[in-house]
């Protein structure tokens, strides 16, 4: 398979609401094409959604270092730092996913879910 079929194969698992069938594709697709800020972002959502969240701290980074505009990859990284428990730096994230996208309401609750803890 090529990157973008394992990239679709991962996707298509992630939509399906199968988040460990989604790593392994994934995986292959980002040691194929480490620079992807999408697939990285992809896998990133797998590992958080089954709760692998020193995984998807690395994958979150880097989509953050692929695109530094995207408003979601900032999101994502906070919610690795959040599931880490480091609240502060997740705080961060989620001032940046915020400020990038005023007016996001999961981004707003994120941050308020954060800001509620000392």
């Amino acid at each position: 398979m090529d990157v973008y079929e394992l990239y679709v194969e991962g996707r298509s698992h992630l939509s399906a609401g199968e988040y460990l069938a989604a790593i392994p594709p994934l995986e292959q697709a980002r040691d194929l094409s480490p620079e992807s800020g999408s697939i990285r972002e992809a896998l990133a959502i797998a590992y958080l959604r089954a709760r692998r969240y020193r995984d998807a701290l690395p994958e979150a980074e880097a989509a953050v270092e692929c695109s530094p505009n995207d408003h979601y990859a900032y999101f994502l990284h906070g919610r690795a730092l959040q599931g880490l428990g480091d609240l502060t730096a997740a705080r961060g994230q989620f001032r940046l996913a915020t400020w990038l996208r005023p007016g996001d309401e999961a981004y707003q609750s994120a941050l308020e879910s954060v800001d509620s803890h000392p």
